[in-house]
């Protein structure tokens, strides 16, 4: 809103833009920064180093087979079955974010186009896998990280975040503001802990079938701020406090209404209703001006976010393996998990006055479903000592329940396609290696620079060594190739959103058709993971 002061003219401008309603600098600290490695969205799949040696052990018999094909498990000898695994994974997450305000950033050296880097680490990711087999019975037990596994940290936030703070130079202009600054930081750790129990049985020689469960234990904590957003003062001061600014306004707006009114009480008292009605009409429009500057002064507060959420969920679990001559077919079918994540906030001042923070409130339960898997798988043995592997597994994303059902965003559930070798070069030394290309439903809606996975290639290789007659040994190392997710908006992360509070309905179509709150990002990742595994059969 554009308004001028006749003979009264605030000591900044003659000329101010101002917010209606409100200035929402509250970036969406949505925080779901899930860490997985391998899987679809709340899913790791390498919970054994076989996995990395390669990933199409869907149709494959061993007791990686626990987790994999636990109908499989049957086939093994009679006895005690050990797998101990161990696993280190590294993931940088980036997204390069274009926006014209950035370029008003101190700190982005005139730059629109900026990059946001986060590190994921799980330096120690453990696994057991465990069965008895006795005549036709195998009884079987797992213990994984089946979601999460590490920390991810975006030392400089995050374009969702920073975007809203650049537009004050932007809103701001006639006011002298022409530059911002901010300090931004998040930090997301997640873990689902998994216990799976079952038991398989040998209906025939060639069939078995599986039925288990597994108890998930899922923890988080999410820690981010965004605080110290700074203006450049126009009296050329530097840089300085957006909300010591913005105080400053409203300060000068409420004592400019006060003169306002006693001016127009004096026409009024002197009999001239007209030079009293526009005084006060005056009064009204700057002391709208003051309670828009309070409300800025406000929204640039320091917000802070220190969120910790844990529950419980059960996901029962079935399977079913075929052998047939040289093959072996294996399937698998995982349920829906119902999982509620109840926060407790350490502090909660920032999500009880800001909306887009409320799903961390202390003591709120947040939705957060793993989708059902169905897994199928297949092995052929070639040669005795050459055996080929191929796989697919489907996640019905779009039927497990998120917060803000923002599973209806995705277009289809994920899925995955896999092959793989295994060949005894004696046989006490195995090699083999494994493609996994992943596919997801994602859509621009969907997608969030907070938590993101894009399509991608891995490859896995590895080596087996029987060092002994009840124990083997496992190496390996797997790697992904993400291509890019581009997204591009002419409403970049719904910023007409908020200057549909500060303008009318006419400037915010000019911005738009100008492209100044346009935007776009490009979203990839980066990872590996080693692995050693560790074997026994008694």
């Amino acid at each position: 809103m554009l308004f001028m002061l006749v003979n009264f003219t605030p000591k900044f401008t003659k000329k101010t833009t101002l917010m209606k309603k409100n200035f929402a600098i509250s970036a969406v600290f949505v925080l779901f920064s899930n860490i997985t490695f391998a899987g679809g969205w709340l899913t790791n799949t390498n919970q054994n180093v076989a996995f990395l040696r390669n990933p199409a052990r869907d149709g494959a018999i061993g007791i990686d087979g626990v987790y994999s094909n636990p109908a499989g498990v049957a086939f093994l000898g009679d006895g005690f079955h050990l797998s101990l695994n161990v696993q280190s994974a590294y993931q940088n997450r980036e997204v390069t974010s274009t926006f014209a305000p950035f370029a008003f950033g101190t700190a982005n050296n005139g730059q629109s186009e900026k990059l946001f880097k986060g590190d994921a680490k799980a330096p120690l990711i453990p696994s057991v896998q465990a069965a008895y087999n006795r005549g036709r019975w195998s009884f079987s037990f797992n213990f994984a990280i089946g979601g999460g596994g590490g920390k991810c940290t975006f030392n400089n936030g995050l374009g969702s975040f920073e975007c809203q703070a650049s537009l004050l130079p932007l809103l701001g202009s006639s006011l002298g503001i022409s530059e911002y600054s901010l300090e931004s930081y998040m930090r997301g750790r997640q873990y689902y802990y998994g216990f799976q129990l079952g038991a398989a049985n040998k209906i025939t020689d060639e069939l078995s079938i599986f039925l288990g469960g597994r108890l998930i234990y899922a923890t988080s904590n999410y820690y981010g701020y965004m605080r110290n957003i700074c203006v450049n003062d126009p009296d050329g001061n530097g840089m300085i406090s957006a909300t010591t600014f913005f105080s400053d306004q409203a300060t000068t707006y409420s004592e400019l209404v006060g003169q306002l009114t006693e001016v127009a009480s004096n026409y009024a008292a002197a009999g001239d209703d007209a030079m009293a009605q526009y005084y006060t009409s005056q009064a009204e429009v700057v002391s709208n001006a003051a309670k828009q500057m309070t409300t800025l002064a406000k929204a640039t507060e320091d917000i802070s976010l220190n969120c910790d959420q844990s529950g419980w969920g059960f996901t029962p679990i079935i399977g079913l393996d075929y052998k047939i001559g040289k093959f072996n077919f294996g399937i698998k079918y995982e349920f829906k998990t119902k999982i509620r994540l109840e926060n407790r906030s350490a502090n909660s001042q920032s999500a009880e006055r800001l909306e887009s923070l409320s799903m961390y409130m202390d003591g709120r339960k947040i939705k957060q479903d793993i989708p059902a898997l169905l897994t199928i798988g297949a092995q052929y043995d070639i040669l005795p000592s050459l055996r080929i592997m191929g796989g697919f597994h489907y996640y019905f994303d779009k039927q497990a329940t998120q917060e803000g059902n923002t599973q209806n965003y995705l277009k289809s559930g994920s899925r995955e396609l896999l092959a793989g070798m295994e060949y005894d070069i004696t046989k006490n030394i195995q090699i083999s290696a494994g493609w996994q290309n992943t596919h997801f439903g994602t859509t621009d809606k969907y997608i969030r620079d907070v938590s993101f996975n894009v399509n991608s290639n891995s490859f896995g290789i590895g080596m087996g060594f029987q060092v002994a007659k009840q124990i083997k040994i496992n190496v390996a190392y797997f790697h992904s190739v993400y291509g890019d997710y581009n997204r591009y908006t002419d409403d970049y992360n719904g910023i007409s959103n908020t200057l549909a509070t500060a303008l009318n309905e006419e400037q915010v179509e000019s911005y738009i058709e100008s492209g100044a709150i346009s935007g776009s990002d490009i979203f990839t990742r980066k990872n590996k993971v080693f692995g050693i595994g560790f074997d026994f059969s008694f």
